[in-house]
């Protein structure tokens, strides 16, 4: 070990002479009086090819390291370090510099009246073609006169300036960090934006423990201002990569940024494979969603008329029901890839976006709703019921033709459309986003099934039917109560078709259904039920064509991004504004995103049991959380877009954003207070329970 003393008016230590490198301790001022903090700095000369190590140095090495056992009136101290160069030996990444560095040392002094002295331990690694501890201590005095600069104070202000800033800065922007942890081959991608092309990049990753990155690979867009860096990663000791606390610096021109973020999931691209389980298990679980609570009326009805039936009648009725969904969720493949082809935005539950559809099921809806009421009896003409194998053996057990019971299929995958479900959305994410024509039709085909498996279950077993007893008087009664729960359906389609046609329309259009039940009430003690299908046929298409007619409400092509439910809530919930995001989160606010619709039913119950319910509520409504909202009531091509950048084509939605987190976080589809605890707390940079 080698140590001088300095004289005591210079601001500087001498050189320590090592083997490979010279150290020593200066200042940029030559006092202390009057000052509570003094700039120093640690400077290195290295001798050609030798390198010491920035302050994460990568895969092998260690930075400098200064302890202060004996100094006095210092109160304590910060180690600042400069942009770094990247070094590649032998395929190890590693950081730090060569030939000449002075690392910044913002010292804090105890008594601004006194004098300082300084006894710095100094530890450091140099390499060449080997590497070399090194172990010196330095000393440094400043007296108690009045501070004046330095003959070093430009050579500090030079290297100050390359040590990057944790400000906000609007030259580089960080878009997103995702970690892909999935497969044998881990990686770290970080997308970043500048206002201007971007020409030389580098960014240094670091944490967390246990994790390492290798030399990175640039994509850039077309205009250049939008690079994707993509990094190798090293895992030790099972550390987590995903969920994990990053710091970012980042160089490119003039331009040193320092970043915190938080590594969300990135979803490395699957095989199709790999989907067809959650395919099948979404379209399952979507029998249990709240959007298909309508439906369940119809399925529960056609087990109540198969009761008492032979097996043979129970069998044909619900493979009838189970094929009409798995062929309207191919259709609905079929017709989602054709949209995809042709460059129009794609979603789940898109068609609940156009009032004609939604007119059109309000129809069909009443039309069962009035035939469970036994005001309207649909009959098959003649030709086509010869058509189906023992229609009228049906009729005496099961009440209904197999091609009855084929379009309540189709009805009900219409109706259980507008929302999502576990693993639902990620099969949905694929098929659109990555899948050919074979394969999004295979991805809704076993989605048709996971719907169709209840049916299919009966059909198989059809000795569930005889649970209940034969049709009787309670059977009628019973129809009736399902008949009221299809109404209040009714009334619920009537609101979503408010908000696109308007209130006064809306009461218009409940006039006339108002009148055709009358009608149907009155019709039926006078005409047979042959007349019925005419009646029945009007009043499908009255409101349609109402629907029809009407100008085409505005806004419907979404050029306001910003439109949020009107309704009165506990929250104070903004309009969304992908912009206003990345201002509030610099400001060092936390937003929470919530993405629904009128016509999605999970979306309105999430928001009433979960998000706007305690504990969901007192955390959503601190100082420093701004809650945001966007509504996909209407087709706008802009919410669309920012759902697929989280590779997802259907709602209810959620993110949460931060400083640390400016790509967002989403959250899953099956929503809890615990996952928007996690996912706050990450945003935070605390660690969630």
């Amino acid at each position: 070990m080698l140590s001088y003393e300095s004289k005591a008016a210079e601001p500087i230590s001498p050189w320590v002479h090592n083997e490979f490198a010279d150290i020593r301790l200066i200042s940029s001022l030559s006092g202390t009086q009057g000052r509570s903090e003094i700039m120093l700095g640690l400077e290195f000369r290295l001798a050609p090819n030798w390198k010491v190590y920035w302050r994460s140095p990568g895969e092998v090495g260690y930075p400098p390291k200064i302890t202060w056992e004996g100094s006095d009136n210092l109160a304590g101290s910060k180690i600042l370090y400069p942009i770094p160069k990247r070094f590649n030996s032998f395929g190890l990444e590693t950081f730090g510099y060569k030939d000449h560095v002075v690392y910044p040392i913002m010292a804090r002094l105890t008594d601004k009246m006194r004098p300082l002295k300084l006894k710095a331990h100094v530890t450091a690694l140099i390499c060449g073609k080997i590497c070399m501890p090194i172990e010196n201590t330095l000393f440094l005095n400043l007296p108690n006169v009045l501070p004046s600069s330095t003959s070093f104070t430009y050579l500090l202000n030079r290297w100050l300036a390359r040590v990057p800033k944790a400000v906000p800065n609007t030259c580089l922007k960080v878009l997103s960090a995702q970690g892909f942890t999935d497969n044998k081959n881990p990686k770290l991608t970080i997308t970043v934006q500048s206002i201007e092309a971007i020409k030389k990049l580098d960014i240094f990753p670091e944490g967390p423990d246990g994790v390492s990155y290798g030399k990175p690979k640039i994509l850039l867009s077309h205009n250049a201002k939008t690079a994707t860096v993509q990094f190798p990663v090293k895992i030790r000791d099972n550390a987590q990569l995903v969920g994990s606390n990053l710091r970012l610096t980042m160089a490119e021109g003039n331009s040193l940024v320092e970043r915190n973020v938080i590594i969300t999931s990135g979803s490395t691209p699957n095989k199709l494979w790999s989907m067809l389980v959650p395919a099948l298990l979404g379209g399952l679980l979507l029998n249990f969603m709240p959007c298909v609570l309508p439906v369940i009326s119809l399925k529960l009805f056609a087990l109540l008329q198969c009761s008492g039936a032979e097996r043979r009648d129970i069998r044909l009725g619900f493979l009838a029901s189970a094929g009409g969904i798995i062929i309207s969720f191919i259709l609905f493949g079929a017709l989602l890839a054709w949209l995809k082809i042709i460059g129009l935005t794609v979603g789940w539950g898109i068609h609940f976006q156009q009032p004609l559809f939604l007119a059109s099921m309000i129809s069909i809806l009443l039309l069962f709703a009035i035939n469970l009421l036994g005001w309207f009896e649909f009959t098959l003409p003649r030709a086509l019921a010869k058509l189906v194998e023992n229609v009228e053996k049906q009729k005496i057990y099961c009440r209904i033709s197999l091609v009855e019971n084929f379009f309540t299929g189709i009805f009900a995958a219409l109706l259980a459309t507008p929302c999502s479900a576990p693993f639902l959305g990620t099969a949905i994410g694929f098929a659109l986003a990555q899948g050919r024509i074979v394969e999004i039709l295979l991805i809704f085909l076993l989605m048709g099934v996971g719907l169709a498996l209840p049916y299919l279950l009966v059909a198989a077993i059809p000795s569930i039917g005889y649970i209940f007893p034969r049709p009787g008087i309670w059977l009628i009664v019973f129809k009736r109560i399902l008949a009221l729960g299809l109404l209040v359906t009714i009334v619920w389609l009537l609101t979503v078709l408010a908000g696109h046609i308007g209130q006064i329309w809306t009461l218009v259009i409940s006039a006339l259904l108002i009148i055709a039940v009358l009608v149907f009430a009155l019709l039926r003690y006078f005409f047979y039920s042959r007349h019925s299908i005419w009646i029945g046929i009007i009043l499908l298409i009255i409101v349609p064509a109402v629907v029809f007619v009407l100008p085409a409400p505005r806004n419907i092509g979404g050029e306001r991004f910003d439109n949020t439910t009107r309704s009165e809530n506990l929250i104070n919930w903004r309009p969304f504004d992908l912009s206003e995001i990345d201002r509030l989160v610099k400001d060092g606010l936390l937003v929470f995103v919530n993405v629904t619709a009128d016509w999605c039913l999970t979306c309105k119950v999430n928001k009433s049991l979960i998000i706007e319910a305690d504990p969901a509520l007192s955390m959503l409504t601190r100082r420093k959380v701004i809650a945001m909202e966007a509504d996909w009531s209407k087709s706008n091509p802009k919410i669309a877009k920012y759902l697929a950048s989280f590779g997802r084509y259907g709602i209810p939605f959620n993110a949460v954003y931060s400083s640390i987190a400016p790509g967002g976080i989403p959250l899953p589809e099956l929503l809890s207070a615990s996952a928007i605890k996690k996912a706050i707390d990450q945003a935070s940079g605390l660690k969630s329970d």
